[in-house]
C-alpha cells in the first residue's frame, strides 16, 4: 500500500462513527460526580481550583471507561492519585526553570509509553495524564496552590470512586456480558456446524471470557454464582460440538445419523442461548422442553455408535451442567482458592515493572513508541514556546494523546483529533458568542459537553473529540478566559501537535509488516506444542496431566490473536513484505487454523478432567512417537519460517508412513472391563481422521510458503 492510500485509508478510520451500544446510566453518574465537584470547588475556592478539580474527575471518569476488569473504583483512585502527583511534581519543577521541566515532561512521558508494555488501560491512562497536566501545571502560583489543586484534583477521582461504589449500575455487568457472549457464540457455532461440519470458529470470546474470570481475592469472595464455573465448561462444550459434527470422527455425512446430529447441534444451540442470556440479565433460565428432550433422546443410542454416541452423551452431560451453573441462586458458592486470582493495585506494581522490563530491549515496539513520542512531546512544547501564540503546551498534549503504538491508529487519530477539535471549538464559540455565560453557566455547559463524550465516546475518537473541545472551552471560560484568546491556539496548535505526531511515526516506525514471520512461526511452534500436548495424552491417559494440553492450547491461542492483530495493523502500513504476500499469509493462517482445529478433535475425546480415563483409554503406542515427532517438526518448521525457507515435515510423515502405526491406532478400543462397554474410548477413526487432518494442514502451511 503506497503511502497516500494508507494515509487516506487511516483518515477514513479515524472520521468513522461506529453504532455501539450506550451506556446512558454511566455516562450520567459520571457527570453528576463532576458536577457536584466543580460546583463544589466555584463556591468554595473558585474558578482556578475548580478546574483543577473538574480536570481530576473528568480523567477518573474517563479511565472507568476503560475496557478493563479491574473494580472501576480502582481505575478512578489511580487515575486521580496519578495525576495529583503529576501536577504537584510538574509544578515545583517548571516554576523554577524551563529546561527542568522539559526534563521531567521527556521522563513521565517515556514512562507513559513504556507503561503500554502492561496493556493498553495502564498506556491510556498513563498518556492522559500526562496531557492533562501539561494543562494544570499552569494553573497555580505557588507552592501552597499546587499542593491544593493537587489536592482537589486528587478529590475528583475520589468523588467519582464513591459514586460507582454508591450508585452501581449493573454490578458484575462487564463480565457477564464476556461470559454470555462466550456461550452465545457456542451456540451459533453448533448452528454453523449443521450446514457446514467444519465450520471455524474465532475463540476470541472464550479468551475474552477467561479474561473477565480472573478476579482479586476481594472479587472472588463477592461474585455472583452463575459466573463461577460457566466458562470452563464452555470450554469443554466447543470440542465435543466439532468432534460431534465433524465427518471424518463423527456421525456419518449422510444418515438417520447425520439427522440426529443436527437436531442435537439445534438443541445444543438453544441450550447455550438460554443459558447466555440468563447469565446476561441475572434471571432464571427459560429453556423450551424439546431441546432437553432431543438431548435425552434414548434414540441417540440406535442412531449413532462409538466415537458419535460417546460425544452425544458428553455433551448432554456439559450442558446439564451449564444449565445448572447458569442458574441464579443455584447454591454455588466461588471458593477464591479455585478462582483465576489477579493481583490487587498494590500487588500490581512488580508485575508492571516486570513487563516494563521486559520491553527494554532492542526492537521493541513499546520501546520505540516511548522514544517516539518522548521526542515529539518534547519538540511540541519547544515549538509551542517559539511560536507567537499563548497556550504552548496544546501542541505537546495534542501529540502524546495522539500517539499509539501501530500506524493505523496514530495517523487516524490525528485527523480525527484536528476535525473534531475544529468542529468542537466551532460550536462552542457560537454558544459563547450567543449565551456570553457567566461562570456558573460555563461549568454547567462544561458539565453537559463531558456528559455527552461520556456516552458518545465509543462511538469514534472523533466524535468523542468533539465533545472534549467544547468541554474545554466551556471550563476555561469558567475562570474568565475569553474564547478569542483560546479557540484560534488551540486549533493551530492541535494541528502542529497533530502534524509532529505523524511526521515523528513515519521518522521513527515500528512496522507490523517485516515481523509477520516472526509471527506465524510463533503460532506454528506453539500450535505443534499444543498437538503433541494432546498426543501425549494418547500416550499415558493415566500419568498424564491435563494442565499441559490446557496451558498448550492458551499459548497456542494467544499465538493466533497475536498472528491476526499483526496482520490487521499490517494491512493498514505503507510497508510492503517481499517475503510473505498477503495471499500467502491467509492461506497459511486459514491451515494453522485447521491443525488447531484436527487438534481439538483429538482432545474432544480424551477422559474428562478430574476423572480416570475409561475401559477403552487404553495407551497408544505410537501416541508418544507422534507426539515428539510433531513437536521437534514444528520447531524445526518455525526455524525455517523465521529463516525465509519452506518447513519440512518429514519426522511426522516417518512416522505415519511407519506400518506398524495403521495396526497400533486399529488396536485402539474397548479394553478388558467388567461387562460390555457401549462407548468405548476412542476409535481408530477418531486417531486416523484427526492426525491425516493434522499432516494435511502443516503440508498446506509449506505449500502456502512456497515461492
Amino acid at each position: 500500500m503506497s503511502w497516500l492510500r494508507a494515509v487516506r485509508a487511516a483518515a477514513r478510520s479515524g472520521l468513522a462513527i461506529e453504532r455501539t451500544r450506550l451506556e446512558p446510566l454511566v455516562a450520567l453518574r459520571a457527570a453528576v460526580g463532576l458536577a457536584l465537584v466543580i460546583g463544589a470547588s466555584l463556591a468554595l475556592l473558585g474558578p482556578g481550583a475548580a478546574a483543577s478539580s473538574a480536570f481530576g474527575a473528568f480523567m477518573a471518569a474517563v479511565a472507568t471507561f476503560q475496557q478493563s476488569w479491574r473494580p472501576r473504583p480502582a481505575l478512578a483512585l489511580a487515575s486521580g492519585l496519578t495525576l495529583a502527583v503529576s501536577t504537584f511534581v510538574g509544578y515545583l519543577v517548571g516554576a523554577s526553570h524551563t529546561g527542568l521541566f522539559l526534563a521531567l515532561l521527556a521522563v513521565w512521558t517515556f514512562a507513559s509509553g513504556m507503561l503500554w508494555a502492561a496493556g493498553p488501560t495502564a498506556g491510556i491512562i498513563a498518556s492522559g495524564n500526562v496531557a492533562i497536566m501539561l494543562v494544570t501545571v499552569t494553573l497555580p502560583t505557588s507552592v501552597a496552590q499546587a499542593a491544593g489543586h493537587a489536592a482537589m484534583i486528587a478529590a475528583g477521582g475520589v468523588v467519582q470512586a464513591l459514586l460507582i461504589v454508591l450508585f452501581p449500575v449493573r454490578r458484575w455487568g462487564a463480565q457477564r456480558d464476556a461470559l454470555a457472549d462466550a456461550l452465545a457464540a457456542e451456540a451459533d457455532y453448533a448452528r454453523r456446524l449443521r450446514g457446514d461440519p467444519v465450520a471455524p470458529f474465532d475463540p476470541q470470546p472464550l479468551m475474552k471470557a477467561r479474561d473477565a474470570a480472573a478476579v482479586t481475592v476481594r472479587q472472588a469472595r463477592r461474585r455472583p454464582a452463575e459466573l463461577h464455573g460457566a466458562r470452563g465448561l464452555a470450554e469443554r462444550v466447543r470440542p465435543v460440538l466439532a468432534s460431534l459434527a465433524d465427518p471424518a470422527v463423527g456421525a456419518p455425512a449422510e444418515g438417520p445419523g447425520r439427522d440426529r446430529v443436527h437436531d442435537l447441534l439445534t438443541a445444543a444451540g438453544a441450550v447455550l442461548d438460554a443459558a447466555a442470556r440468563a447469565i446476561r440479565h441475572g434471571e432464571p433460565v427459560s429453556l423450551p422442553a424439546p431441546s432437553l428432550a432431543v438431548l435425552k433422546s434414548p434414540d441417540t443410542a440406535d442412531l449413532l455408535t462409538g466415537a458419535p454416541l460417546r460425544a452425544a452423551r458428553r455433551l448432554a452431560a456439559l450442558l446439564d451442567d451449564v444449565l445448572e451453573t447458569a442458574e441464579p441462586g443455584s447454591g454455588r458458592t466461588a471458593d477464591p482458592a479455585e478462582s483465576m486470582l489477579r493481583p490487587g493495585m498494590a500487588g500490581l506494581v512488580p508485575v508492571v515493572l516486570a513487563a516494563v522490563r521486559a520491553e527494554l530491549r532492542p526492537g521493541s515496539p513499546v520501546l520505540r513508541h516511548a522514544l517516539r513520542v518522548t521526542a515529539v512531546t518534547c519538540a511540541g512544547l519547544l515549538v509551542g514556546l517559539a511560536l507567537p501564540l499563548g497556550h504552548a503546551y496544546w501542541a505537546p498534549m495534542a501529540s502524546v494523546m495522539i500517539m499509539r503504538p501501530d500506524f493505523t491508529q496514530t495517523y487516524s487519530r490525528a485527523v480525527a483529533r484536528f476535525a473534531g477539535t475544529l468542529v468542537g471549538v466551532g460550536v462552542a464559540t457560537a454558544v459563547v458568542q450567543l449565551a456570553q455565560p457567566g461562570m456558573y453557566l460555563s461549568g454547567f455547559l462544561a458539565v453537559v459537553s463531558a456528559g455527552l463524550m461520556y456516552v458518545l465516546m465509543r462511538t469514534g475518537y472523533a466524535v468523542a473529540q468533539v465533545c472534549v473541545s467544547a468541554y474545554v472551552v466551556f471550563l476555561l471560560g469558567m475562570g474568565g478566559v475569553r474564547w478569542d484568546q483560546t479557540v484560534p491556539d488551540r486549533v493551530a496548535l492541535t494541528l502542529v501537535g497533530g502534524l509532529l505526531a505523524m511526521i515523528g511515526y513515519a521518522l521513527y516506525p515500528a512496522w507490523e509488516t517485516p515481523r509477520l514471520r516472526t509471527r506465524l512461526a510463533d503460532w506454528i511452534a506453539a500450535g505443534g506444542r499444543y498437538a503433541a500436548a494432546v498426543l501425549g495424552q494418547y500416550a499415558d491417559p493415566g500419568g498424564a496431566r491435563r494442565a499441559d494440553v490446557r496451558e498448550a492450547l492458551l499459548a497456542a491461542r494467544d499465538a493466533r490473536v497475536a498472528w491476526h492483530e499483526a496482520v490487521d495493523r499490517a494491512e493498514g502500513e505503507p510497508v510492503r513484505h517481499r517475503g510473505l504476500s498477503r495471499a500467502a499469509a491467509d492461506d497459511a493462517g486459514e491451515a494453522l487454523a485447521a491443525l488447531g482445529r484436527s487438534t481439538m478433535l483429538l482432545e474432544a475425546h480424551l477422559p474428562e478432567p478430574g476423572h480416570l480415563p475409561e475401559p477403552g483409554h487404553r495407551p497408544v503406542p505410537g501416541a508418544a512417537a507422534l507426539a515428539e515427532a510433531v513437536r521437534g517438526a514444528t520447531e524445526a518448521g518455525a526455524r525455517a519460517v523465521r529463516e525465509r525457507r519452506v518447513p519440512q515435515w518429514d519426522g511426522v510423515r516417518a512416522v505415519l508412513a511407519d506400518p506398524r502405526w495403521a495396526d497400533r491406532a486399529e488396536g485402539v478400543g474397548p479394553g478388558p472391563g467388567p461387562g460390555p462397554s457401549p462407548t468405548p474410548g476412542p476409535g481408530p477413526e477418531v486417531l486416523r481422521g484427526a492426525v491425516a487432518g493434522l499432516l494435511a494442514s502443516l503440508d498446506e502451511v509449506s505449500e502456502a510458503l512456497r515461492p
